[in-house]
């Protein structure tokens, strides 16, 4: 089958969850024999070219025109372009917000189109989303959404039927290395990995390991990332004296990070507003336990004492505490370790794909 996929940022610039699994299914669909076309924005400045194959794909690049009024439209009108050009038998829209120009593609070429909602498109759209969710979704072949909680959402802007299809995780490359940590020389490692904003919640990651340092003196917070509030939090850190105990790394490549992962003891994510996190699939398949806050999708990935503890946003008491238990209970971190190992297994890519293949046959009937 010849597939487009429309997202608006796109690696190797945008490594955010969303651009990340993008890339990874656009792949895992080309390795299955499809012809995959990904049609996405221009990042100025890179050297990149407006059409390149990428592990068997094609990536389709638009300038965008420094015009603020007309981007948007521009934008919209030439992915019609580029759709008319390639000739796919579907298009796959990869949010609400790029949704409107498989609608145009729809109406005027007469290509089938699926939407797929996946996180902020859904929970915080801004003025356009809001005024386009409900046309995108009711004219879609087929609507998606990543978790049970997007999809009663999405259900509450539009009545139809939804499928739940979650974003799927390359387990192989994530497979346990023993004796990669040196437990004598590095104490107890807690990771968080991602943007460095105010939607991520680090601020009480770092409040809670206050806490957590006054009780585990030998535990330490590992930061993978970067982004606008890094000064900030460096800032805190040492306001509350634990800037010994406070790692910042900054940007690494997405390839690197299972290394850092497979060096912890657990992962937190304190966000206050979540999609579906592919980075929680990550620390499951490295076995990591996971604490990570009540919000999006995550609970449809975590449950309390089985995988890992589910906190309040913006509670860092709670967090504290979650942290201290898991630290001190090496045996439950190897209990819940072995259940993640096990419980990822259901997001591997091949069940992910079969599930979104009979989802692409049944929307070009």
């Amino acid at each position: 089958m010849k597939i487009a996929i429309i997202i608006n940022l796109f690696p190797p610039k945008w490594l955010h969850g969303t651009e990340i699994a993008t890339y990874l299914m656009a792949e895992q669909l080309a390795n299955r024999g499809h012809e995959v076309h990904v049609i996405t924005s221009l990042d100025e400045g890179l050297g990149l070219h407006e059409v390149s194959s990428e592990k068997g794909f094609f990536v389709h690049r638009i300038h965008l025109i420094n015009i603020h009024i007309f981007i948007t439209l521009f934008f919209w009108w030439a992915i019609v372009g580029k759709i008319r050009k390639i000739g796919p038998d579907l298009v796959h829209a990869q949010s609400l917000s790029s949704g409107i120009p498989a609608l145009m593609s729809k109406k005027m070429l007469k290509i089938p189109y699926v939407v797929w909602g996946r996180g902020s498109d859904v929970y915080l759209p801004d003025v356009y989303g809001k005024l386009t969710s409900k046309i995108v979704i009711k004219n879609a072949d087929t609507v998606i959404a990543l978790t049970d909680g997007i999809k009663r959402i999405m259900q509450d802007t539009c009545t139809r039927d939804i499928a739940i299809v979650p974003n799927g995780i390359n387990i192989s490359e994530y497979s346990y290395e023993p004796g990669l940590k040196d437990r004598a020389t590095r104490g107890k490692e807690i990771l968080f990995v991602g943007r460095l904003s105010a939607v991520k919640g680090v601020q009480y990651l770092i409040r809670a390991m206050k806490q957590v340092q006054d009780k585990i003196p030998d535990a330490r917070l590992i930061i993978v990332g970067d982004g606008e509030e890094r000064e900030m939090l460096e800032t805190l850190s040492i306001h509350l004296d634990i800037q010994r105990y406070v790692q910042f790394i900054g940007v690494v490549p997405h390839e690197k990070v299972k290394t850092f992962m497979q060096q912890a003891d657990i992962f937190v994510l304190p966000s206050l507003s979540e999609g579906f996190p592919n980075v929680i699939l990550e620390a499951m398949a490295c076995g990591l336990p996971v604490i990570a806050s009540r919000v999006g999708g995550i609970p449809d990935i975590i449950t309390n004492t089985t995988n890992g503890y589910l906190v309040e946003a913006k509670d860092s008491d709670d967090l504290a505490d979650k942290i201290v238990l898991l630290l001190s209970d090496a045996a439950l971190r190897k209990k819940i370790s072995e259940n993640n190992r096990h419980l990822v297994k259901k997001y591997a890519w091949e069940k992910v794909i079969a599930d979104l293949e009979k989802i692409y046959e049944l929307s070009v009937m």
